[in-house]
């Protein structure tokens, strides 16, 4: 118990180039590795060959691995004296439950380390040259989740009314709603707005149009998760190329 260790490491969002060096020394230090569905399974070429692999699913729409056995399974395999690695795509602090598995693991006594990864609201837009903040065009960005538990979610109105760019997480499947309340508390129909698919791997999709054509251009071309959305002034900044669907106003 004296030696238990965690990892929570953030794989970033697809690109093993986007990988940071102190993941890779992470993974290589860990006995057990509890990897999610959405993270590059080439990350685990960086793992010991003896290294034991469990598959926690977490990919939306799909049944995923009750978040109480993640935690059951790190506390046992650390409590056994295996060093445990924690892989998350993106970031785990966000929008990843890595808050949650890091109070279950402070709570269980085991010592826990922090690896920062590449978000996908960041990494993803850039992959477009999508530029978040720009000084004149906005003053910052928010990052929200379009999916919440419950009846709860996000303020629209007040999110609406910030003047930032809006970049969201999770937001495919509530996509029309989210549209419509944001265009109906005050932000121009006529906003810049993408959906970006699979950002930055191979097979990565987007649309780039405006808010209030957003929903019709994704459910044309088929897009569904993991994507993010991005909606801001800033979004006209977003590389022209043969895959990119511009429905911008000259």
């Amino acid at each position: 118990m004296k030696n238990a260790q965690v990892y929570l490491i953030g794989a970033g969002p697809g690109s093993l180039e986007l990988l940071t060096l102190g993941a890779v020394r992470s993974i290589g230090l860990a006995d057990a590795i509890l990897i999610d569905d959405l993270v590059n399974p080439d990350v685990l070429g960086f793992a010991k060959d003896c290294a034991q692999i469990i598959h926690v699913g977490k990919r939306g729409g799909c049944n995923s691995t009750p978040q109480a056995f993640i935690h059951k399974q790190m506390i046992s395999l650390a409590r056994a004296g295996k060093v445990v690695a924690r892989i998350k795509g993106g970031d785990p602090f966000m929008f990843g439950r890595g808050g949650e598995e890091l109070q279950a693991l402070r709570q269980a006594g085991i010592s826990v380390s922090v690896i920062s990864g590449i978000t996908s609201g960041m990494a993803v837009t850039a992959a477009l040259n999508i530029p978040l903040t720009h000084r004149n065009y906005t003053h910052g960005v928010t990052f929200v989740t379009g999916h919440t538990q419950g009846k709860e979610e996000p303020n629209w109105q007040a999110l609406a009314a910030t003047g930032t760019t809006l970049v969201i997480y999770m937001g495919m499947s509530n996509l029309g709603h989210i549209v419509q309340q944001l265009i109906a508390n005050g932000l121009s129909a006529d906003m810049p707005a993408a959906a970006i698919q699979n950002g930055t791997l191979p097979n990565q999709r987007q649309v780039v149009t405006t808010l209030g054509q957003l929903e019709s251009m994704v459910v044309a071309e088929k897009m569904a998760s993991p994507a993010i959305v991005v909606i801001g002034e800033v979004v006209q900044f977003a590389e022209m190329t043969k895959h990119v669907s511009q429905r911008l106003a000259a």
